[in-house]
């Protein structure tokens, strides 16, 4: 098992050698700067790698007609503001979760859902399926297209307290996205959810203002949260994911040869960034048992508990997310 991990660690370390390099170069004059902004920090995280792989195709198959420059960790738009930034030009390509779109449509509640994907596999299987691409188009309306899928990982909830039974989390503070799944989830474990910026989660983890949080193995410990909890249980219970996404209006304004190229690279980065995420998670749950952090490995009885308690969630949002969508969904 060791030397398993050993050699997935330096498979990454190649890997993320080279994909951290070029992608912030500067833009030589006459070239279309495109902004790439997200909320993720470190080098390991799958989402700075995607973004970062991505950049550095464009700017060397597109030499001379655009460069991507991408902003990390926040620094150029957070949570709140990235999406109506978007719309306005003001940074053209993002990678936000996909709970962040639930004022937009509500169909991408789908992969909130408790327990709807037994792993990481199945999501991509999902993705992959016709329902699946339609989402990408989802909100079409509104003026966002979907390039793909950028995959993270499962979830798992991490607290002030170890985390056994869902009944361990009754009366603590929980933070979630802005999604209504979300918090009904948390709901039902008599817990309180409390909307919050990523970027915000360390600090109110530290000083007490929530009691816990739910992430993949990359983001706990890319942000170290397991240094201000007590410990992180294998719940699994949801998929982390991004949507690599565009305007309708920047695609619109490239021309045919340029939107076809840089469309082609979309897909490409998509298809190599999925297929490294499950090492990269491999990697950061060692990284942060190396580093400190505990980690409650739950049994199959114990994992029971927390999948009755929170799966009522589906029926609750049937009707707005769709019941063909779930069934789809939760067939693969």
């Amino acid at each position: 098992m060791i030397k398993k991990i050993n050699s997935v660690l330096a498979i990454l370390a190649i890997f993320f050698a080279t994909s951290a390099t070029s992608s912030f170069a500067s833009c030589e004059k006459g070239e279309r700067v495109v902004k790439l902004s997200h909320v993720t920090g470190g080098t390991t995280h799958p989402k700075v790698v995607a973004a970062n792989n991505f950049a550095e195709r464009v700017n060397k198959e597109l030499n001379g007609k655009m460069c991507v420059e991408v902003y990390p960790n926040s620094t150029l738009f957070g949570d709140s503001k990235e999406l109506e930034a978007l719309l306005l030009d003001d940074v053209q390509l993002l990678a936000p979760s996909l709970s962040k779109f639930g004022s937009y449509t509500k169909k991408y509640g789908v992969f909130d859902l408790p327990f709807i994907f037994k792993d990481m596999d199945a999501a991509m299987s999902f993705t992959a399926s016709k329902e699946g691409k339609d989402l990408l188009n989802a909100m079409e309306d509104v003026g966002f297209v979907g390039l793909g899928y950028w995959m993270s990982g499962m979830k798992y909830f991490s607290a002030n307290k170890p985390l056994i039974a869902p009944t361990d989390a009754k009366g603590l503070k929980f933070r979630v996205q802005t999604s209504d799944v979300a918090k009904a989830m948390i709901a039902a474990m008599g817990a309180s959810p409390q909307p919050m910026a990523f970027a915000e989660v360390y600090g109110a983890l530290q000083t007490g203002v929530v009691d816990g949080q739910e992430n993949t193995w990359s983001n706990i410990y890319t942000q170290k949260f397991y240094e201000v909890q007590d410990s992180t249980t294998t719940t699994s219970h949801q998929l982390l994911a991004y949507l690599f996404m565009t305007s309708k209006q920047f695609m619109d304004s490239l021309d045919p040869k340029t939107r076809a190229t840089f469309v082609k690279i979309a897909d490409e980065v998509t298809v190599a960034a999925n297929k490294v995420v499950k090492g990269q998670e491999e990697a950061n749950r060692e990284n942060i048992l190396k580093a400190g952090g505990k980690i409650n490995v739950l049994n199959a009885a114990q994992r029971k508990q927390w999948v009755d308690a929170m799966k009522p969630a589906w029926k609750q949002f049937e009707s707005e997310i769709g019941a063909d969508l779930i069934a789809a969904a939760a067939s693969h």
